[in-house]
């Protein structure tokens, strides 16, 4: 997973309340157990008609939104059944952040492991992140994870929380695994400086 600390990204405007983790990635694309091409399907029954042809009216498939890395979703964002596919789905696409209003539990859980940052600003701001992507298509946002802000193209700094295990892990680019894995020595000290207690629970 690589490191997130701070980097600047183009929008995109998705502004559809209630975004569903099968809208994200439909069902059928589940079966797979490698993340690598999952991009493709990235909302796919709204991308695509029924013949494979891509839907030109839709926001990702028009040439100017090409290569936006910041989506604007809307308010609960990632509802629906847990599938760590959904921000596979989106890293795939080309996505670093999603911002929203309110995001489900589990999908924000999921893509805070898979380095996918989600980010919930207030109404307001969401409300001009939406109006400027509309705008502008080459509107650039930054995004910082050590200050924990978002600063928008008129210079202000919008802040976004964050819990600090999850921080830490996305800045040093670790998943739960490589976090334990990086005590490693430490846990060894510690069971060699009570190996009395260790053997006893052993």
């Amino acid at each position: 997973m690589e490191p997130i600390r701070q980097f600047a990204g183009r929008i995109v405007a998705l502004p559809i309340n209630d975004i569903d983790t099968d809208q994200i990635i439909p069902a059928r694309y589940l079966k797979v157990t490698d993340k690598a091409g999952l991009g493709a399907a990235l909302f796919s029954d709204w991308r695509y008609s029924a013949d494979g042809s891509a839907k030109q009216d839709f926001v990702l498939n028009q040439p100017e939104h090409q290569g936006a890395s910041v989506l604007i979703g809307g308010h609960n964002f990632g509802c629906g059944s847990s599938r760590e596919h959904a921000p596979w789905a989106l890293i795939g696409g080309g996505f670093k952040a999603v911002i929203s209003t309110y995001f489900a539990d589990i999908f924000r859980s999921n893509s805070l492991k898979n380095g996918l940052l989600p980010i919930i600003v207030d109404e307001q701001t969401h409300q001009q992140l939406i109006s400027m992507a509309e705008e502008d298509a080459m509107t650039e946002v930054t995004i910082d994870l050590e200050s924990q802000t978002v600063r928008l193209p008129d210079g202000r700094a919008v802040p976004f929380p964050i819990d600090g295990f999850s921080k830490h892990c996305l800045l040093n680019g670790v998943d739960q695994l490589g976090y334990l894995l990086s005590l490693e020595a430490e846990t060894a000290r510690y069971e060699a400086s009570h190996a009395a207690r260790v053997n006893t629970f052993a």
